[in-house]
C-alpha cells in the first residue's frame, strides 16, 4: 500500500476553508447533494438579509430544523462583531440534529467558526464526530487560533482551500479524492 493510500484512508474528514463569501456553503450543500450517503445529519448557516443588509445568521438542519445562531439585535455576552451570539439557542438546535443516530452515514457542519466556538457542547460535538466512524465534511474558519487551529492540525482531516480561481473546481476535485479514499 502506498503511502498516498494509507493517507486517503486515516483522513475521512473533509474541511473547507477560505475567506468569507467565497462558496463555502453553497459548496457544502453541493457535496451533500452528490454524496452516495443516503443518511445525511448536520446543518448549514444562511445570512439573514434585511433591506439588503446582513443582520445575522441563521442555521438550517438538512431536516428541515430552523434556528437563529446570531443577529444585530441579540444581547449576548458573545460577540462576533457587531453580532450577539445566543449560545443557549445554538445548544438546543444541537439536540435536534440527528448526528449520533446508528443509520447516520455523513455529518455536515456548517461551520466551525468562532461564534459556534462560544458553545463548549459544540466543540465537544466537533471532537467526538471527527473521532467517530462516520466521514464529516465541514466548513472552518480560514483563521482562528486555539480549537479552529487543533481541528485543522487532526491527522484524521483533509484541508482544501477554496480561492477565487479554485471555487469552480474544488467540488469535483473533493468528490475525486473522496472517491479514491473509498476505493483503497
Amino acid at each position: 500500500m502506498s503511502d498516498k493510500s494509507i493517507i486517503c484512508q486515516e483522513r475521512k474528514n473533509i474541511l473547507i476553508t477560505g475567506p468569507p463569501g467565497i462558496g463555502k456553503t453553497t459548496l457544502v450543500k453541493k457535496l451533500s447533494e452528490k454524496s452516495p450517503y443516503s443518511h445525511s445529519a448536520g446543518f448549514y448557516t444562511e445570512e439573514i438579509r434585511e433591506k439588503g443588509v446582513r443582520r445575522g445568521f441563521a442555521l438550517m438542519g438538512l431536516q428541515g430544523e430552523k434556528s437563529i445562531l446570531s443577529h444585530v439585535d441579540i444581547k449576548s455576552p458573545y460577540r462576533v462583531g457587531k453580532y450577539g451570539v445566543d449560545v443557549t439557542n445554538f445548544e438546543k438546535f444541537l439536540d435536534t440534529i440527528s448526528f449520533l443516530k446508528p443509520e447516520t452515514d455523513l455529518l455536515i457542519l456548517d461551520e466551525i467558526g468562532k461564534m459556534e466556538c462560544f458553545s463548549a457542547k459544540f466543540t465537544k460535538l466537533v471532537v467526538q464526530l471527527l473521532d467517530s466512524r462516520k466521514p464529516v465534511i465541514a466548513t472552518i474558519a480560514l483563521s482562528g487560533e486555539g480549537f479552529i487551529e487543533a481541528v485543522k492540525r487532526r491527522n484524521d482531516v483533509k484541508l482544501f482551500v477554496m480561492t477565487q480561481s479554485s471555487r469552480n473546481t474544488l467540488a469535483s476535485e473533493i468528490l475525486r479524492w473522496r472517491e479514491l479514499a473509498s476505493h483503497i
